[in-house]
């Protein structure tokens, strides 16, 4: 009888089929954690734990939700099922690793940062400003300039690169340059800025801080992302299109101006935009090669230039009598740092549906 009820679906408890219902996992979750954060805020009233604190509380009732869901799914589904739920719930708990750390970051940066994140931040420097007030404008203004001059040195570098690589290159020499962009790909940062700061050096002499010499720092790091980025959306160009434009008597270096580029526009925009991503947020190169000023400095090739990084790394080492100005102007230079990559890679996202080839339904 009860085996007719489950084969025609009428059985209206959703244990008695012995498999839970999609939505107890999520509810389980989901409880765990409510559960663990109601007892972090009791303990936190009764002063047993001094700071509340949100991503313990989603760990440990995580962990709990892993217990549950096994014991649960035995009961139910029995021993076999179990297993597979253990293992799923374990993966769940490997993601809420993961992501925990970022929400933290996050959250901070955006609980701490929001307090200067006004028109004055944004409109004025910190000419003359010893304590409150002040801006970051000399610093995002210096940051825009040094990475989209490194960009102009890097991209034109690195597509001819990754070009000659793939369409070209053979031998001992295709192979020197790959070893070379792996190599340049894992050195230190600050070692791109002290190989800068060195070369302008020799011809201009010790203390020679702007703009460019950041660039040039900058373009180092990013040189071999471009490379890679760019060398790998390359070499997925299907073979046919080539064959298909040298079957009709177009030269090489046509075929790659006019068919392979194209193809791969999309990709090879979105590894620009996260070379500069990944560059954007660098302070010891910058704080050696370009240095740092309290004021305006639109020109790349002379004077110090003031960056974000630096501009948050020098007003929380530097702070005053009063230090709270100081950390709020620190943090809020963070949350624009964050802001400039979120929008860097929004606009990678885009440019990739808007050029990605379009298929054939």
């Amino acid at each position: 009888m009860s085996l007719a009820l489950r084969q025609t679906g009428m059985a209206g408890n959703v244990y008695a089929n012995g498999k839970l219902h999609k939505s107890v996992p999520w509810l389980l979750l989901v409880g765990s954690w409510v559960a663990l954060i109601a007892v972090f805020a009791l303990l936190n009233a009764g002063g047993a734990v001094k700071d509340f604190n949100v991503v313990a509380a989603l760990f440990l009732g995580t962990v709990l939700f892993d217990v549950l869901i096994v014991v649960v799914s035995r009961i139910v589904e029995g021993g076999r099922k179990a297993v597979d739920r253990l293992i799923t719930s374990l993966v769940v708990t490997a993601f809420v690793i993961a992501v925990l750390p970022l929400v933290s970051l996050l959250w901070t940066v955006i609980a701490d940062g929001v307090a200067r994140f006004d028109a004055t931040y944004f409109s004025s420097s910190m000419r003359g400003v010893i304590s409150e007030g002040g801006g970051a404008l000399h610093a995002l203004i210096g940051t825009l300039e040094i990475t989209l001059f490194a960009a102009l040195i890097s991209v034109p570098i690195g597509l001819l690169t990754s070009i000659y690589l793939v369409e070209y290159g053979k031998g001992a020499l295709a192979k020197g340059i790959t070893f070379f962009v792996d190599v340049m790909t894992g050195i230190p940062s600050i070692v791109a800025g002290l190989f800068a700061y060195s070369l302008f050096a020799l011809f201009l002499g010790p203390g020679a801080r702007f703009g460019l010499v950041g660039s040039i720092a900058l373009s180092v790091l990013m040189i071999p992302v471009v490379v890679r980025s760019t060398e790998e959306v390359l070499k997925i160009v299907p073979m046919e299109l080539r064959e298909a434009s040298y079957a009709l008597g177009v030269p090489k270096y046509l075929t790659i101006l006019k068919v392979v580029l194209p193809t791969s526009l999309a990709g090879i925009t979105t590894g620009v935009m996260l070379s500069i991503a990944r560059v954007i947020g660098e302070t010891a190169p910058l704080l050696v090669t370009a240095g740092f000023t309290a004021s305006m400095n639109y020109d790349l090739f002379k004077n110090p230039m003031m960056t974000l990084p630096v501009f948050a790394y020098t007003q929380y080492s530097q702070q005053g009598a009063n230090p709270v100005p100081f950390v709020d102007r620190a943090w809020t230079a963070a949350l624009v740092l964050i802001l400039i990559v979120m929008l860097l890679n929004l606009l990678a996202r885009f440019i990739t549906r808007l050029f990605a080839p379009k298929l054939p339904r």
